[in-house]
Order: C-alpha cells, then structure tokens, then sequence
C-alpha cells in the first residue's frame, strides 16, 4: 500500500517534469497538434509513457511489485504501441499501419486459455477500437487524460479485486502520469497527448480490462467493458455516424458537439469525465457483485440516446484554411479575417 502511494506520487511529478521539459525541442522539431489555432508540443504522451514504464520497471527491479509475465508482457506491448504513435506524431502514417500495428501488439497480451480463440479474436479488436477511440477523443484540452485517468482507477479496482496486485499497480501509476501530464494539457492546452500517449493509454486500458474479464461470461463482460469505456465508444459512435468519408478529420466529437452548445472547452470536459465516471462506477459494482449486471446495459443505453441527442446538433464547417479550433469562436474568426486583409493592404 505503501509502495503504491510513493510510486504514484513518483510517476505524478515525473510526468509533470517531462512534460514541461520536453516542451522546447517538441516545439523546435516541430512535434505538434496542428488541428488547433495554435501548434501545441506533443510532449505529453512521451513524458506519460516514460513515467509509466520507469516506475513499473523500478518497482520490479527493487522486488517491491514484481511485474507478472503477462504484466510485463502488456508493458512491453503497451511500449511498441506507443513507439508506433511517437513515428505518427513527427510524421504522417496511414491509419491502416496504426490499426495493423496495434492488432499485432493486442494480439501478444490477450490471454487465449481463458477466453478461447473466438472470444479472444472479439478481445484483439476492442482494444484496437479503444486504443484509436483514445486517440480520437485527445481533440480536446484535458479530455483524454480526464477520461483517461477516471478509466484507469476503475480498472485498476477491478483488477484489486481480482487479487491482480501487478496489474492494478501499473494502472494507478499510469493514472498519476496522467494526473502530472493534466497539469499541462488543461484549457488553454501548453502540451498534447498525442498519438503516442493516447495510443498507450487506451492499449494499457483496453488490455487491462480484457485481462480482468478474463474467463467469465461473454455477455456480461462486453457490457462491462463498454461501460467503463462508455465516453469512448460514443464519440467513436458519434464520428461513424457523422463523418464522410470516415477518414477525413472534422468537428464532429462529442466535445465539439458541447460546445455548440454553448459550453465552454472546460465545461464540456467536467461535463465529459462526469459521464465516464459515472460509466466506470456502474462497471465497477456489477464487476464486484454490488449491482445487478444487467446495469451495464442501462450505461451504454444511456450513451446511446446522449449521442442520438447530439446528433441533432449541428456541427459548423469551417471555411477552408482556418483551424478546427476557430470554428468554435467567432472573435477568432474576425481577428484572423482582419489579420489577413491587413497582410494584404501592407503588400
């Protein structure tokens, strides 16, 4: 218990540190969110994964949490993923190598004797959807690490009560990093995730998850894993429903959707992580017997009609050559106007 407090309070100020360190040279290499106004370092996710790994690797080192091997394994996994985001970040990568390389690593850490190979297959796939739902909602300052960091705690429970101590080590610390990394990334954002930390976390999660359900009800398990990942799977589902071509990128998330609606960036994210708490405490209880199971499935309803609601809000297409972010302000939009003519009248 002891241990676990200090390697949480570690990772926290870790991450904190890299983050803010790892600022400068993001910017001088250019390693930034270009869907916003203003290009923002990705230094987040490097400083989230490093965090994550030492601590875990340290605790292991010491004997103090010895890593089990499918513990190490998902760690392992978990790294090459976030490898894998880190080259999409400096530069373009199709989504089909992304989705390619994120099955192969899931496909290493699923546990085949206790699912079978169907339910193993279904297994590989959502962690895959999860891990990319992850790095589909890391559109808004401070969403992913908010939901992220409710996610972990809730997994990290359910693997406590599993008596999976390694596991919910790793996932308490993974949600320090994100705390540490939240004291950069809330609104107005000075650090991004980006695809190599939100890639790690939602594979970690994802994984975690799967491993905890491991063995029970098929049924059951899937409504459980939607519930504690509730938020992702409805912007995923609210994208799918809204965007063509899929591919193309566009304002069309949940938060986008919010603020239409005329919350404010920080607003749709207390609004956002209150509906993943709310999701990941109902899969907690039924996963430790305290509700019926059968709850779940009112989380994922619930999702569904906040997305059929949202749909009916319409989102608004910038005009070409603006950034996704100033579609949401106005004064944005003419102080770029009139910066341009003036460009223009100057010659």
């Amino acid at each position: 218990m002891l241990y676990g407090i200090l390697a949480a309070t570690s990772a926290l100020l870790l991450a904190a540190v890299l983050a803010g360190l790892l600022r400068l040279p993001a910017l001088r290499l250019g390693i930034v969110c270009r869907r916003r106004r203003r290009p923002v370092p990705l230094s987040g996710g490097v400083a989230v994964v490093t965090a994550t790994c030492l601590v875990a690797v340290v605790g292991d080192w010491r004997g103090v949490t010895p890593l089990e091997p499918d513990v190490g394994a998902l760690l392992v996994a978990g790294g090459a993923v976030a490898l894998l985001g880190l080259v999409a970040d400096v530069r373009r990568v199709k989504a089909r190598f992304l989705v390619g390389g994120t099955a192969m690593a899931a496909a290493c850490v699923v546990p085949y004797e206790e699912t079978g190979v169907l339910a193993g297959l279904l297994a590989v796939g959502w962690i895959v959807f999860v891990a990319l739902g992850f790095k589909a909602l890391d559109h808004a300052d401070g969403l992913a690490g908010t939901v992220g960091v409710v996610t972990a705690f809730g997994v990290g429970a359910c693997a406590a009560a599993e008596v999976m101590d390694g596991l919910a080590v790793l996932l308490s610390v993974l949600a320090a990093a994100l705390t540490g990394f939240l004291m950069h990334n809330w609104h107005p954002a000075r650090a991004g995730l980006g695809a190599c930390g939100a890639l790690f976390t939602g594979f970690v999660l994802a994984s975690a998850a799967v491993t905890t359900r491991a063995g029970q009800e098929l049924g059951s398990g899937a409504g459980e894993l939607f519930a504690l990942t509730a938020v992702v799977a409805a912007d995923v589902l609210l994208v799918v429903l809204t965007r063509r071509p899929l591919l193309r990128g566009g304002p069309d998330h949940l938060a986008h959707r919010l603020r239409r609606l005329g919350l404010t960036p920080q607003g749709a994210t207390v609004v956002l992580g209150a509906a993943a708490f709310s999701g990941v405490l109902v899969g907690v209880l039924a996963h430790l017997g305290w509700i019926a199971g059968s709850a779940v499935w009112w989380v994922d309803a619930g999702m569904l009609v906040f997305v059929l609601g949202l749909l009916r809000v319409k989102p608004h297409i910038p005009r070409p050559g603006l950034p996704a972010d100033a579609r949401f302000d106005s004064r944005r939009v003419a102080n770029t106007q009139v910066r341009a003519s003036l460009r223009v009248r100057n010659g």
